[in-house]
């Protein structure tokens, strides 16, 4: 492990609908709540709230620049630190930061889970486990398609405009040159039962170090 004070970081990227936060949540729900601190790379999209909501809803949230890396890494090494932290609370129908935060704990594992989270180095090179979660792309669009309309308020041909128009070129130009970075790769996401069990297995045996 890195000189984290005793914990562990682990990373979970993927593409868009990969699964990948279903294999953080699995991870979490069987560790249990007092030992693991998730942290989601979509809650520190930048604040756009100096534009109008037309301009805000017309972004490119798959570029790494629609991403506030900056806070996430410090928020990274504050938790590693033993610190508290109080992290951004995203709306999604709005593309607004909220004025509300959320208080994160530095349990033994940190975990970080999002499409971005190899990309930038700071934080890449703070990681002990690097976990790429590899989903086919007629899948994943189905997923994204399914989540973006029941829970995000978006209309079917919204969601299938952006995925044409940025979140299929942008995964291929980064989010999916990334998965040479990790140490495991995990088909088809959380269902995959087999991967995720050696993945928690990996975790203890390396928090127990």
């Amino acid at each position: 492990m890195n000189s984290h004070c005793d914990r562990l970081f682990l990373g979970i990227a993927g593409g868009t609908g990969s699964g990948k936060t279903l294999v953080a949540k699995t991870i979490c729900d069987d560790l249990g709540p007092n030992q693991v601190t998730m942290i989601m790379q979509d809650s520190y999209y930048r604040n756009l709230s100096y534009l109008p909501f037309k301009e805000r809803a017309c972004q490119n949230f798959d570029h790494p620049d629609a991403v506030d890396f900056e806070l996430l890494s410090e928020h990274i090494r504050q938790l590693l630190n033993g610190e508290v932290v109080h992290q951004p609370v995203y709306d999604f129908k709005q593309h607004l930061r909220t004025a509300e935060t959320q208080v994160a704990y530095p349990h033994p594992i940190i975990l970080l889970e999002g499409i971005l989270v190899f990309y930038y180095p700071e934080i890449r090179d703070l990681m002990d486990i690097k976990v790429f979660v590899d989903t086919d792309a007629d899948i994943r669009f189905i997923r994204r398609l399914k989540r973006d309309v029941q829970s995000r308020g978006r209309t079917m041909e919204s969601v299938i405009e952006q995925y044409n128009e940025t979140v299929r070129p942008m995964h291929l130009e980064f989010v999916e040159p990334t998965k040479r970075y990790a140490d495991i790769i995990v088909p088809e996401g959380g269902k995959n039962t087999v991967a995720v069990d050696l993945l928690k297995t990996k975790v203890w045996t390396m928090l127990q170090k």
